[in-house]
């Protein structure tokens, strides 16, 4: 098989037998200049009807290190967690704009860590869940650089800096990721590059499951890769929008089901 196509080295988690509902939500971005998402996210914490939660990346629009959580907009979202960790399961995966995320903040939250990918396996249902940008295999470009900045060198001079500074280089990172986005909107007509499926299906079938769950592509919807083979793209969260978007994916004995956070 093409290396292109391996399944990177994953973890299996399995569902705790008493659980009746799992929870899946990616591409928050939360930011402070969007307070009405956060005000959602930690609504919808204390009050859903889930036993866990599994954020799959991009939680944060950015994290600059851990330290961030002990003042300002961070220091908020950290509170939510604490909340929501008081009468839910959180799980946590990595994702482009906040994969600084360190053992400090999942400790403080009390977030499980999940690996990239990530086998889930709940009432004999295996599923296989990622943030996505793995999958996104025709942007070398950005493989690229997610290789630079996944990378322990990188990181570890990276959070040398100070806070300030490193809140300036991810400002500035961002305004570059939205420029390349509007500048592909412009050329293909969507800004978001969307997963391979050879790539994804190639995954699937050898962790043994018919189920992908992923979120980063910005283009929610339930697909059918292959004859079998079945993704299901979790939505981001934008309660600015013209039409609000903001939504979770569940998951029980009975399958997948989309709900509003009305229904959550």
């Amino acid at each position: 098989m093409s290396a292109d196509l391996a399944l990177p080295a994953y973890y299996e988690v399995q569902a705790d037998e008493s659980w009746t509902a799992i929870d899946f939500v990616s591409d928050l971005h939360l930011q402070a200049g969007e307070p009405d998402t956060l005000v959602a996210w930690r609504d919808y914490l204390l009050r859903t009807r889930a036993n866990a939660v599994f954020i799959l990346g991009d939680l944060f629009e950015a994290w600059p290190g851990d330290d961030a959580a002990d003042e300002g907009f961070e220091a908020e979202c950290v509170g939510a967690l604490e909340e929501g960790a008081s009468r839910v399961q959180l799980a946590f995966m990595l994702g482009n704009r906040d994969f600084l995320v360190g053992s400090r903040l999942r400790q403080r939250a009390a977030m499980t860590a999940l690996a990239d990918p990530t086998r889930l396996l709940a009432w004999n249902h295996p599923v296989l869940l990622t943030h996505g940008d793995l999958l996104c295999t025709g942007d070398v470009d950005y493989q690229s650089f997610r290789r630079l900045v996944r990378s322990e060198a990188w990181q570890r001079q990276f959070l040398a800096l100070p806070l300030p500074e490193r809140r300036a280089q991810a400002q500035r990172l961002r305004e570059v990721s939205k420029a390349k986005a509007q500048e592909r909107l412009t050329r293909t007509g969507s800004a978001y590059t969307d997963i391979d499926t050879a790539t994804a299906v190639a995954w699937m079938h050898q962790a043994g499951c018919r189920s992908l769950v992923h979120g980063h592509t910005h283009r929610p919807g339930t697909e059918v890769l292959a004859p079998g083979y079945t993704r299901y793209v979790l939505t981001d969260w934008d309660l600015r929008a013209i039409r609000p978007r903001a939504e979770v994916l569940r998951l029980t004995r009975d399958g997948f089901t989309r709900l509003p956070l009305s229904r959550a």
